[in-house]
């Protein structure tokens, strides 16, 4: 009897205990963590070198940050000199060779990065001094040699022409250099015309005059002793000789005056790149810098963001959609909303954005809004710090900001004291949808009617276009030079005619070509070999192995992908047949094909034949040789678009081939250069099983 009634009273009390807690509201915050960032031990070298220790001994790591806090460097007519010093700075020394360098990194299970003006390495403590020794080996007497230097050159150049071509890389440094102007550090772009300007002279004048101790910093946080770092770093860094940069000033940007749209013309586009940005003087020592921060956290910081919420979950206009403002002590920083949407919805997404900066700007955020972004920002505050490298980023922070030397460990104190007023003053003062300047990357002929209509608070927008260098431009034409008569069956026929004519092509029962491309110094293989009856195999090499073949073999196909075979479904086998036809313009003469337009393509006007939904080809208006096509897939939920460029055409048995053909798929362009094509011979039965 004694155990039923202690039975129903625990359950009495748990009812009601259950009874005293409203489940349907948030539970009120707590009080901020209390934060316990220790304070690093500093001393000043005599060259100028300011060092930081924190003693960390929670394990046997220790991570070694440099940092030379210069202001913003022009470089001009020779932009690209800090990519190829930082990429050449690290390989080695002038006392030890590249290979035994990066050796002994290997060997002590350490990593060591160099910036142009920064430098890192992590380890583990017992290995301490001989990693901090290796840093600075490789940054007091770096090994500039000409090799490493035509070698990193050449990876620059492959990187920016490949970029050519990517919307998204175009649209970045448009944006940048509309907003600051191209004689401004920030503003300035690194093109292949610029880089060819560089000498390796430049490399080691920028370094002599730009990685000096005057502003550097060195971080060293984890297992360490505070005495035997300071005699360490005296020792090894004593002889990095006492100098200062070079001083110049350059000009300060100033925002646009009035809202409006800058246009530049991508044909390859598949969608459009939107960035919506205005110029904010934001430091971190300004006493709103939080409050703007969760401003902009609100409106664009992340999936729960307004923008995200309005342009992905309501609209579906695109996969995401964010904002950012950031803050810097030496020029006005940016606040720029961003979204990369279909380009049936370019106009609609412009719109929605400029909606929403007006909105947190005139109507007061709610109080949910600012208690679940006090919530995210502490956790993921006391998270970080966790991370050695975030203690080192806050204690830099103290002394290159100007910051209190509380900043931090006041930081969710003052977080959680930010009200809503103060919110909405920050949205007011740095983001400023009336002098918008509106940055669309995109495809001309498929967006520009319906961005001409687009109006913010009862007046239309207007349009300013630029080139891909953001020049100023016209506005594209996209009828000039077709004529009504020409038809995409007379611009198929000019293609076949100027390649050997149909006869010749009509002789054509089989033929096999190899190619050689190169990928990040690794050799690329290509083999295709292709007959007239749904037979095609095509396998890419690297050094020497298989990463990839495809074959049909009538009605059945295969891939095999880095040793994993996979039998071919109907939909992939139909697009593989028409990959095998020998010529598809011959076939394509009595198909349904359109002439979509003239576009410029490599700096020629070409043709542009839609083939099906998602492929197109270019042919150029004068030779009538096919130099483009363009295929659009979708990966992961995200539109991709190869383009294949043809190039170097050369005569084999009477028909004219590309010996030069370039893909490019995203950032990455491979150029292969066909090494051998054989007509009607080097193709077997055996090729396709």
């Amino acid at each position: 009897m004694k155990k039923i009634y202690f039975t129903f009273l625990l359950t009495v009390l748990t009812v009601h205990t259950y009874a005293q807690v409203d489940r349907s509201k948030m539970p009120a915050p707590g009080p901020a963590p209390e934060i316990n960032l220790q304070d690093p031990k500093t001393f000043e070298m005599k060259n100028g070198l300011q060092v930081l220790v924190v003693e960390n001994h929670k394990l046997p790591r220790v991570s070694i940050q440099l940092l030379i806090d210069n202001p913003p460097i022009l470089e001009g007519d020779k932009a690209g000199v800090s990519m190829l010093t930082a990429s050449l700075l690290g390989q080695g020394s002038k006392n030890i060779p590249k290979d035994e360098f990066n050796e002994e990194v290997d060997f002590l299970g350490a990593r060591i990065n160099f910036g142009s003006q920064s430098a890192f390495a992590s380890g583990l403590s017992k290995y301490f001094s001989r990693i901090l020794e290796l840093l600075a080996e490789a940054a007091i007497h770096p090994n500039f040699v000409q090799e490493e230097f035509e070698k990193e050159k050449q990876k620059l150049l492959t990187g920016l022409k490949a970029q050519e071509k990517d919307v998204s890389a175009i649209a970045q440094r448009v944006s940048l250099a509309l907003a600051y102007t191209k004689n401004h550090p920030y503003g300035e772009f690194t093109t292949q015309e610029t880089v060819n300007n560089i000498q390796l002279t430049d490399v080691a004048k920028f370094y002599e005059n730009y990685f000096v101790p005057a502003n550097a910093y060195l971080v060293i946080i984890g297992d360490v002793n505070y005495d035997e770092v300071e005699k360490l770093v005296e020792k090894f860094f004593t002889p990095w000789t006492k100098a200062a940069p070079p001083s110049f000033t350059f000009s300060r940007p100033s925002e646009v005056q009035y809202t409006q749209i800058n246009f530049v013309d991508m044909p390859n586009a598949v969608q459009s790149e939107i960035t919506v940005e205005n110029l904010v003087d934001l430091k971190k020592n300004d006493s709103d810098y939080l409050s703007a921060i969760i401003a902009n956290e609100i409106l664009g910081g992340g999936g729960e963001g307004r923008l995200f919420l309005n342009l992905r979950e309501d609209k579906a206009y695109t996969y995401g959609s964010y904002s950012r403002v950031g803050n810097d002590k030496y020029a006005p920083a940016r606040f720029r909303a961003s979204a990369s949407v279909r380009n049936a919805v370019t106009d609609s997404a412009v719109v929605e954005i400029l909606k929403e900066m007006k909105k947190i700007r005139e109507e007061p955020i709610t109080a949910r809004e600012l208690e679940n972004t006090k919530a995210k920002y502490t956790g993921s505050f006391v998270m970080a710090l966790e991370d050695p490298a975030t203690i080192a980023r806050y204690a830099l922070d103290i002394q290159t900001e100007n910051l209190p030397e509380d900043f931090y460990k006041t930081y969710l104190e003052r977080l959680n004291a930010i009200t809503i007023e103060e919110v909405q003053s920050a949205a007011r003062k740095y983001i400023t949808p009336a002098k918008a300047r509106i940055v669309v990357t995109g495809k001309g002929n498929e967006v520009l009617e319906n961005l001409g209509q687009v109006t913010f608070v009862g007046e239309k927008v207007p349009i300013k276009y630029y080139d891909t260098h953001a020049e100023p431009t016209s506005k594209p034409n996209y009828e000039a030079g077709i004529s009504e008569d020409i038809t995409s069956e007379e611009v198929l026929q000019h293609y076949i005619n100027a390649i050997g004519g149909l006869e010749n092509l009509k002789s054509v029962s089989a033929f096999a070509l190899s190619a050689e491309a190169q990928m990040q110094g690794m050799q690329l293989q290509l083999e295709m070999k292709k007959a007239g009856k749904d037979q095609f195999m095509q396998e890419i090499k690297v050094a020497g192995n298989s990463m990839s073949k495809q074959v049909i073999n009538h009605d059945t196909g295969y891939m095999i992908l880095q040793g994993q075979r996979q039998d071919m479904g109907p939909e992939e086998l139909k697009k593989m047949r028409e990959e095998s036809i020998l010529f598809p313009e011959v076939s394509m003469l009595k198909a349904d094909t359109a002439i979509e337009g003239i576009e410029t393509i490599n700096g020629k006007k070409a043709y542009k034949i839609k083939l099906s939904e998602d492929k197109n080809a270019f042919y150029d208006v004068e030779t009538g040789l096919k130099v483009q096509e363009t295929t659009t897939t979708e990966m992961g939920g995200q539109l991709m678009t190869s383009i294949l460029n043809y190039a170097d055409y050369q005569e084999v048995s009477g028909i004219l081939f590309p010996f030069l053909i370039t893909q490019t798929v995203g950032p990455q362009s491979f150029d292969f250069v066909v090494q051998e094509i054989k007509v009607n011979e080097g193709v077997t039965e055996a090729d396709f099983e």
